[in-house]
C-alpha cells in the first residue's frame, strides 16, 4: 500500500521559501521598527544609540544609573550597538537569503536574549499573561506562544537553508553538496566448502 500523501513531498523545496516569506511578512517589519527606536540622532545614529535603546536592552542597569548614559560602560554601548545592528542586518540577510543558516541561528539567539530581557529585565516573569503557557488553549502568550512560532520558522531555515530565489542559491550553486559519502558495498565473504 502506498502513502496517499507521498505527492506532497514535492512541496518540500518550497518550505524554505515559504518560511522566508512568513518571516518577511510578520517579523521583518517588527524587528526593523524596533531597531529604528534604538537609533540616535544623525547619519551615524546607529553608533550613538538612543536612551530608549539602553532602556530596552539594559532596563535595570539604566535605572540603577538614574538614566545617566555616561554612568554605563563601553560594554553596555557595545551590546546595545550590536543588538541594534543585528535587528537590521539579520532580518535583511533572511529576506534576501544570504548566509541564511547563519542569520537564522543569529535570530534564534537574538530572540532568546530578547525573551530573557523581557522576562527578567522588564519584569515580565512576574505577570503570567506575559509569559503565557503552552497547552492552555490561549495561543497569544507573548513569550512562550508567539516566540515558539518565531523560533520554529527560523528552525526551518536553519535546517533547510534559504531555498530557491535566494542569494545563497546564486553564491553556492557550484559548491559541492555536503553529504556523507556513500560507502562502497562490502564484498561478500568467500564461502568455505
Amino acid at each position: 500500500m502506498t502513502d496517499p500523501t507521498a505527492p506532497l513531498t514535492r512541496l518540500d523545496p518550497l518550505l524554505p521559501l515559504l518560511a522566508r516569506f512568513t518571516f518577511a511578512a510578520v517579523l521583518l517589519p517588527y524587528f526593523w521598527a524596533s531597531g529604528l527606536t534604538k537609533l540616535g540622532d544623525g547619519p551615524l545614529g546607529i553608533f550613538q544609540p538612543s536612551l530608549g535603546a539602553y532602556a530596552q536592552i539594559f532596563p535595570r542597569a539604566l535605572d540603577a544609573a538614574s538614566y545617566n548614559l555616561s554612568a554605563l560602560g563601553p560594554w553596555h554601548w557595545a551590546v546595545v550597538t550590536a543588538g541594534t545592528v543585528a535587528e537590521f542586518v539579520l532580518p535583511l540577510m533572511i529576506l534576501i537569503g544570504l548566509l541564511t543558516r547563519v542569520a537564522a541561528l543569529g535570530m534564534i539567539g537574538f530572540i532568546a536574549v530578547q525573551s530573557l530581557t523581557d522576562l527578567y529585565g522588564h519584569g515580565g516573569i512576574e505577570h503570567a499573561e506575559t509569559l503565557g503557557a503552552w497547552f492552555d488553549r490561549h495561543p497569544d502568550g507573548l513569550i512562550l506562544d508567539q516566540r515558539a512560532f518565531w523560533t520554529f520558522t527560523l528552525l526551518v531555515l536553519l535546517v533547510k537553508g534559504a531555498g530557491a530565489l535566494s542569494a545563497d542559491q546564486v553564491l553556492f550553486r557550484n559548491a559541492p553538496e555536503v553529504r556523507p559519502a556513500s560507502r562502497p558495498p562490502v564484498p561478500a565473504a568467500p564461502r568455505s566448502r
